[in-house]
């Protein structure tokens, strides 16, 4: 595993202390790695709607109803899955 230093701001380093503190975590270190996970995961996310709209986007107008659209989403979703 690499090994970084890093510099907090006293707020955050205090947030940091009291989560390892609450026995939460049991370092920074592994409090930091999971909030890496957790920005990773929440920017697969982002990433993936933006693919979605950016589609939406580029497919045009359409004259179905809203119930036609959810239903086909819905398909697509569960095709996807």
């Amino acid at each position: 595993m690499a090994r970084q230093s890093i510099s907090f701001t006293k707020p955050n380093d205090e947030w940091l202390k009291s989560q390892v503190e609450s026995e939460e975590y049991s370092s920074k270190s592994e409090l930091v790695n999971d909030l890496i996970r957790q920005a990773r995961r929440q920017q697969a996310q982002i990433d993936w709607i933006k693919a979605k709209l950016e589609k939406a986007e580029k497919s045009g107008f359409t004259n179905d109803s809203k119930e036609d659209i959810l239903n086909q989403s819905k398909l697509n979703l569960n095709d996807e899955i």
